[in-house]
């Protein structure tokens, strides 16, 4: 039996492929109505609309009941409540037990990783994450699409590829913990400046300019907090910046396109009724690379127009007048 905690729209989905490749999925939630949902008429219509949810997956408001004998538990909870959700995890987890999590974010304030927090929180030392160009509602739709599990336990990839490895996706194995959490962190601004820049229509030479330099940025900073250079290079990295850059379907993107139009931001996030993990994650990039001393203007950029009321044209017009560097930096990894 898998355990997946959090039944939002990428939670869901992945409760719904694991259940589709032949495994029992015991489903948590917090909210009554969608337990009764989805146990009921096998949909879950605020999170994935048009979803028909596999029969293998129960849904459970009960975190010991949901977590109880699971062999695997994958945790996708959006990173501002990753450490309440831990925290009550620590309580009814067994040391044995294997966690994945699938969160593609960083904590405000002290900008801990995903699984820093549940090694903090949780006796869990078997622990990994899950990430990649994963678009959920194109994944909910059966398209194909690949992944990358990533632990220092050959036994915790192995247990996330079982789990999640059908002929529509194709699982990878890797190491690099940092690497992968912190550009699946990081991607998220720049998918936010995708969006302006699409909205704006400054043209696909600039998007690819832009695009690139934001690469260029998060792998630097990256590189510095012991990520290894190649895993930017993998679909973490660069595979996950693609997608989330250039489709409407992405939530960063489309809080880009709506900050080009003049939205502001509490609206933007009313109107879009679910978590985009860029918001906070530009707080934590612009923190960071100052902290690290890193220069990241293309992300700088970002949080100001979000929280300092920097405007679009003008964020642009300063970043086309900054001194043109090297092209590709020389790295050396810390690890």
């Amino acid at each position: 039996m898998i355990a997946v905690l959090g039944a939002g729209n990428w939670g869901t989905t992945l409760a719904d492929l694991i259940a589709s490749n032949g495994h029992a999925v015991r489903l948590w939630t917090r909210q009554p109505e969608q337990r009764e949902e989805i146990n009921a008429r096998r949909t879950n219509e605020g999170a994935v609309p048009g979803l028909s949810i596999a029969e293998g997956v129960t849904a459970t408001g009960e975190l010991g009941e949901a977590v109880r004998g699971a062999e695997l538990v994958v945790v996708v909870i959006p990173s501002q409540g990753f450490r309440e959700v831990s925290s009550a995890l620590g309580d009814v987890l067994a040391p044995e037990q294997v966690v994945l999590h699938a969160t593609k974010g960083l904590e405000r304030e002290s900008n801990a990783r995903m699984t820093e927090i549940l090694s903090q929180e949780t006796c869990a030392r078997q622990i990994g994450v899950i990430s990649g160009p994963n678009i959920a509602a194109e994944i909910a739709r059966k398209k194909p699409a690949g992944t990358v599990v990533a632990s220092r336990f050959p036994h915790v990839v192995e247990l996330g590829r079982r789990a999640l490895s059908c002929p529509r996706m194709m699982v990878f194995a890797g190491d690099d913990v940092t690497g992968v959490e912190l550009s699946s962190a990081f991607k998220n601004v720049v998918a936010i400046a995708a969006g302006i820049a699409a909205e704006m229509d400054v043209g696909e030479n600039a998007r690819s300019l832009l695009v690139t330099r934001g690469l260029a940025e998060i792998t630097r900073l990256a590189v510095t907090m012991g990520a290894a250079p190649l895993t930017l290079a993998g679909l973490a990295g660069i595979g996950d910046l693609m997608v989330t850059c250039a489709s409407p379907l992405s939530r960063n993107h489309r809080v880009g396109v709506a900050l080009a139009k003049g939205e502001r931001l509490p609206e933007i996030l009313s109107k879009l009724g679910m978590v985009a993990e860029g918001v906070h994650a530009a707080v934590a990039a612009r923190d960071l690379a100052r902290r690290h001393r890193v220069e990241a203007p293309l992300l700088d950029a970002v949080y100001r127009v979000l929280y300092e009321g920097l405007s679009c044209e003008q964020g642009l017009r300063e970043l086309m007048t900054l001194p043109a560097g090297r092209d590709v930096a020389r790295f050396q990894s810390t690890l």
